[in-house]
């Protein structure tokens, strides 16, 4: 079997091309920067004069960020995607997507994979949906849907948790109540390589076996990462989006990134639970349950 995987330096693209190598398939790593062992990649321009052959493309590499500007975000992930479609197409296209295309306004409850909403709070979350619908127009390609993507090479979302640590106290969304279903990496990346192998056209919701509270999560991150004492504080959704709504406006005048977006607000501030009968049945991956026990190490591994 041989594959490409965009993003191959990112956490994800990453993690996939290591576990193909791993399992004796060979493996194409493209990137947004050259380096033994990589083929340059950068997918706001043009692709690489020579493409090889490979029987499935698994397209990682994306822009992700809560805040910057729309052609940035559109170029890379919306006109990114349909170029790496182009490129291969009698590929197997395997695109990882997101959660984020589903509405934003209304908790995920349990939701199958819905078609992706049309209005958006930011352009990541506009172009993640765009580009999940790009990658569908490719004749054999499957689109994973994650939320909230953790595990050893994380380089957001517990480092980013970590930082916004201030005077022992972590000020966070919602309710310590709210229900997530997280992702670990390892379900991703086996997802990711059944899709590689499996006839299936669609999309698919990968999470991990069952929803964890908010508040139980950020507990147990801070106690395994030296932060036992830090207290949680929660501030209302409705309060916290007017205030999002408040920093994004100022952001504008001072052209420096708001502090708090209503795009983060919406991911954490509602549920987002997900079914997972295709994952299951469609990809042969039995989801794990969340544990968080070795966050310390991926920090430290992260670092």
């Amino acid at each position: 079997m041989k594959i490409a995987v965009t993003g191959a330096t990112g956490f994800v693209g990453g993690a996939i091309a290591e576990a193909a190598e791993a399992r004796g398939w060979d493996v194409v790593r493209f990137a947004r920067q050259r380096g033994q062992g990589l083929t340059y990649w950068d997918l706001s321009g043009l692709p690489p004069a020579r493409l090889p052959e490979v029987d499935a493309v698994v397209h990682a590499a994306a822009h992700v960020a809560d805040w910057g500007g729309a052609w940035l975000f559109h170029s890379v992930n919306v006109l990114g995607t349909r170029a790496v479609a182009e490129a291969y197409p009698r590929a197997r296209l395997v695109h990882v997507s997101s959660s984020s295309v589903y509405p934003w306004w209304e908790p995920c409850l349990n939701r199958g994979e819905d078609e992706v909403a049309t209005k958006h709070l930011n352009a990541y979350g506009r172009s993640k949906a765009l580009a999940d619908v790009e990658a569908r127009r490719h004749g054999n390609a499957l689109v994973l849907r994650p939320h909230g993507v953790y595990g050893p090479g994380d380089r957001t979302l517990l480092p980013r948790l970590i930082s916004n640590i201030r005077h022992g106290q972590l000020l966070n969304v919602g309710s310590p109540g709210v229900r997530h279903q997280l992702t670990n990496i390892g379900t991703l990346v086996e997802a990711a390589l059944a899709a590689c192998l499996c006839g299936r056209r669609g999309a698919v919701n990968v999470a991990d076996a069952a929803p964890v509270e908010l508040g139980t999560v950020l507990r147990q991150v801070l106690d395994v990462t030296g932060h036992e004492g830090t207290r949680i504080r929660y501030v209302p959704t409705a309060a916290a989006m007017a205030l999002a709504g408040l920093s994004e406006a100022a952001s504008v005048a001072t052209r420096r990134p708001p502090k708090l977006t209503r795009y983060a607000v919406s991911q954490l501030g509602r549920e987002r639970t997900y079914r997972l009968d295709r994952l299951r049945e469609w990809l042969g991956t039995e989801p794990i349950s969340t544990n968080l026990a070795d966050a310390g190490k991926w920090l430290e591994q992260g670092a």
